[in-house]
């Protein structure tokens, strides 16, 4: 049965439906994993066992009858403490939020559910999903599988690392400016980000709401491709017969490759090797665009940020880590004109850059620039914490600004990972090119 923590969501899935997995035992297993698990109060902030064990009898039965709702059905895995889930708290791994208790489910929760998927319970997360780092000093911080010393990448840390310490087949993040990738990278992972306004986020705790996308964090490109199905209500795409063969990507110049430390900068060139003797076509360009959207992004996602929390925080800031506080404040300091002007500028910005790249199939970069930090050092040094956070998000931030979706895949090369960009709507491309670049990676 301990064979079953390490298997693929779909692995999993194929078990139970050729009747070789239990879903009753397999959820059982899970549960007793966390319960013994060193870091299980770090990774997970509440765990919904009684909901788990219910949802499993019921796929159990399914599954004897012959009445699967999908591939996943009795598979468990966790969700990020800013999806809302009935009668359980929702915190958002923010103390301004404590005792919070929504009435009913997110909607991708609730479409998770309906198609079989076991809830396993709620992870820890950065504050209000306001930093990169997954270091929250005011509820938990996971531990990062490959350095036990450095933070995870947030902010869905806890998603990321209850599927790297085998607490979950699957976690399912949250990613405004990479909160899904970063600790997807970081821990070995495949992550997905989703087009902006693809998955519903009604019942999932705003940071930016114009930016915030759902995306899952997983052992292969095949889980994320059926969990986005799932949230999607849509059909899996089909990743039979994906090719690098006559696929065309661009590497960009524009800032994506400045100031890579030396493991990230390695492990992509490595990668790069690898797709190109798979049969991958691939070119450096420069796009000015690039730089052009993180000159903007201040103004746009603080200034919205503030907007949404202004009156919650100030009515009580004291409880706040004080570095993700001042992000917050930083929306404060614009003006409505600004934005506006900023708002109207993203859309240039955007058809520049959509213009510059037209004729790749998707855009590669290093997923972050650095390595995962030192926990110590960024609770003692507060240039380094805010250093550290800015570089760890640089990347995975563009695609976000240009309305993008984006995929993150392992290098082989602990804590680096490679990220895809394609256009707005594009995930089915988006998830064969990962399929088939998984392929060559390993």
């Amino acid at each position: 049965m301990n064979d079953w923590l390490t298997m693929t969501a779909c692995d999993l899935g194929r078990g139970i439906g050729a009747g070789e997995i239990d879903p009753v035992a397999l959820t059982q297993t899970y549960l007793d994993a966390i319960a013994d698990h060193q870091f299980s109060d770090q990774i997970y902030a509440r765990v919904t066992s009684a909901r788990a064990l219910s949802e499993a009898t019921a796929a159990a039965g399914r599954a004897k009858s012959g009445h699967r709702l999908s591939l996943l059905d009795g598979v468990p895995i966790s969700w990020k403490d800013l999806f809302d889930t009935a009668g359980v708290g929702t915190e958002a791994g923010s103390k301004l939020l404590s005792g919070r208790v929504p009435e009913v489910d997110a909607v991708v929760l609730a479409y998770a559910t309906a198609m079989g998927l076991v809830c396993l319970g709620k992870t820890h997360m950065s504050e209000l999903a306001f930093s990169g780092l997954g270091y929250n000093p005011s509820t938990e911080t996971p531990p990062c599988v490959n350095d036990l010393d450095a933070v995870p990448g947030g902010s869905s840390s806890g998603a990321g690392t209850s599927v790297a310490f085998n607490l979950a087949a699957a976690g399912i993040g949250s990613d405004t400016g990479g909160s899904v990738r970063i600790p997807a990278a970081w821990n070995d992972l495949v992550g997905l980000k989703t087009t902006a306004g693809r998955l519903s986020l009604k019942g999932v705790v705003p940071l930016s709401v114009k930016f915030d996308t759902v995306g899952p964090l997983t052992r292969s490109v095949e889980d994320a491709a059926e969990l986005f199905a799932v949230m999607d209500g849509s059909k899996a795409p089909d990743l039979r017969g994906a090719t690098l063969k006559g696929r065309k990507f661009a590497i960009v110049r524009t800032t994506l490759m400045d100031d890579l430390r030396d493991a990230p900068k390695a492990a992509f060139e490595s990668a790069v090797q690898r797709m190109q003797a798979g049969g991958a076509v691939i070119e450096y360009i420069d796009v000015p665009a690039v730089q052009d959207s993180l000159n903007l992004s201040t103004i746009l996602m603080t200034s919205q940020a503030y907007g949404q929390w202004k009156d919650v925080i100030e009515e009580n800031p004291d409880v706040m880590y004080p570095e993700i506080l001042k992000r917050f404040r930083l929306g404060a300091e614009h003006s409505a004109a600004d934005y506006v002007a900023a708002v109207n500028k993203l859309e240039e910005v955007r058809a520049a850059y959509n213009a510059a790249t037209a004729g790749y199939d998707a855009v590669l970069a290093p997923t972050s620039a650095i390595m995962p930090p030192n926990l110590d050092r960024l609770n003692a040094e507060e240039d380094y914490y805010v250093t550290e956070n800015l570089l760890s998000l640089r990347n995975t931030r563009v695609g976000n600004l240009l309305g993008l979706c984006g995929l993150t895949l392992p290098t082989g090369v602990p804590s680096c990972g490679i990220m895809f960009l394609c256009a707005p709507d594009t995930e089915a491309k988006l998830l064969r090119i990962g399929a088939a670049a998984e392929a060559a990676l390993s």
